[in-house]
């Protein structure tokens, strides 16, 4: 934070703190007591579905125990349609997984309007790992069922999955007992990377260590090469005023490998990029009005859009109204061309960042013991 912060007069001393980051992180390199997961069909996703923490990687952990009756409700928080915060990913980031042959998806013709059961083909594996796509299945009372993105939920398609065990039985109430990672060593080998190449000491090696491992992991080739190329896609829509390609990627590979797991708003913090908040909030792409959509590609239509109610609605298919003229009580969802185009979500309500929010109010009660403590700017 202080390095991109320069109101707060610190620069001089960012170096410090990087410094004690990649110290810290090289201990755990070496001391070879951990490693990235990769047994198994989903490495990835078993660190949060498994109900024992992944000992190779996970660091530090909150462990549920149904011996003990220690439970959490992560299925309710994120299936249900009322309980939930119904969080899902945008395009806007979803876009910025790589292809497994390690070019930017944007580099495809066409990308801003391929339908979502297109463009999840042949991506980094950990879309499918964190995202309903493709073959994602549930089991419902012992019976394995389709599971497409489901509308009653996520807002713009691309629904998480990543603390989500596949069970159905676990959707409503306090019953999960996976275990939930809250430090894992993919985390450390990022902080690594960005802390070293902050100070200007990154070399083939490091990558090879840190991105290129991780890229490994997630079925990426040619993940142990240093980037030359920026990524015009990802420079232009997140990071402008950075113009080193390997920066730019781990900036990616960050925002990717720990999506879901409470950071991205403190690395926000730290970047100083608190306007990133303001992005909209969009989805994937719809080409037509009144035309289901195979989501899965299971052979049954998921979902609709329309702006006039159908007359014939097809059975199994939720029907999503995108006109002005939405009734009382439902979040509006808008497409960006009138009859096709992503969808949006929210787009009346302004979001508007405020540079007081990079530091949180001192709180009242603590102000009321000690004045002289005084408040954090603009709060």
């Amino acid at each position: 934070m202080r390095k991109y912060h320069a109101k707060l007069g610190l620069q001089s001393s960012s170096d410090a703190w990087l410094e004690a980051s990649v110290s810290a992180s090289e201990e755990l390199i070496s001391g070879g007591k951990f490693s990235l997961n990769t047994s198994g069909d989903l490495p990835y996703r078993d660190l949060f579905i498994s109900s024992a923490p992944v000992a190779s990687e996970v660091l530090l952990t909150v462990a549920a125990d149904p011996e003990l009756a220690v439970y959490h409700d992560a299925n309710w928080w994120w299936t249900s349609s009322t309980y939930g915060a119904r969080i899902s990913l945008t395009k806007t980031f979803v876009n910025t997984y790589l292809q497994q042959n390690g070019q930017p998806f944007t580099d495809k013709l066409g990308y801003e309007t391929m339908v979502f059961s297109e463009e999840v083909k042949d991506r980094d594996l950990r879309l499918g790992q964190t995202i309903r796509m493709q073959d994602y299945t549930r089991t419902n009372a012992g019976a394995v069922v389709p599971a497409p993105p489901i509308f009653s939920y996520t807002y713009t398609g691309y629904q998480p999955i990543k603390w989500t065990v596949d069970d159905m039985f676990y959707d409503g109430g306090n019953r999960n007992f996976n275990s939930i990672s809250v430090m894992r060593y993919a985390e450390i080998l990022l902080n690594h990377a960005e802390a070293k190449k902050e100070l200007g000491d990154f070399d083939a090696d490091d990558w090879t260590t840190t991105i290129g491992a991780l890229r490994t992991r997630a079925g990426i080739a040619n993940t142990m090469q240093l980037p030359t190329r920026i990524d015009p896609y990802l420079q232009s829509n997140y990071f402008p005023e950075i113009s080193d390609a390997i920066m730019l990627e781990i900036r990616r590979e960050r925002g990717i490998e720990l999506v879901l797991e409470g950071l991205r708003f403190y690395d926000l913090v730290r970047w100083k990029k608190g306007e990133l908040m303001e992005m909209t909030w969009d989805g994937f792409y719809v080409p037509a009005l009144d035309t289901p959509l195979d989501l899965n590609e299971d052979g049954m239509s998921d979902v609709a859009f329309y702006t006039t109610t159908p007359t014939n609605p097809v059975a199994g298919v939720t029907y999503i109204n995108v006109s002005e003229n939405i009734p009382s009580g439902v979040s509006p969802q808008k497409l960006t061309q009138g009859g096709k185009g992503r969808l949006t979500w929210l787009q009346h309500i302004p979001k508007v960042w405020q540079d007081k929010k990079y530091l949180y109010p001192i709180p009242e009660n603590d102000l009321l013991l000690n004045p002289e403590l005084g408040q954090n700017p603009g709060w």
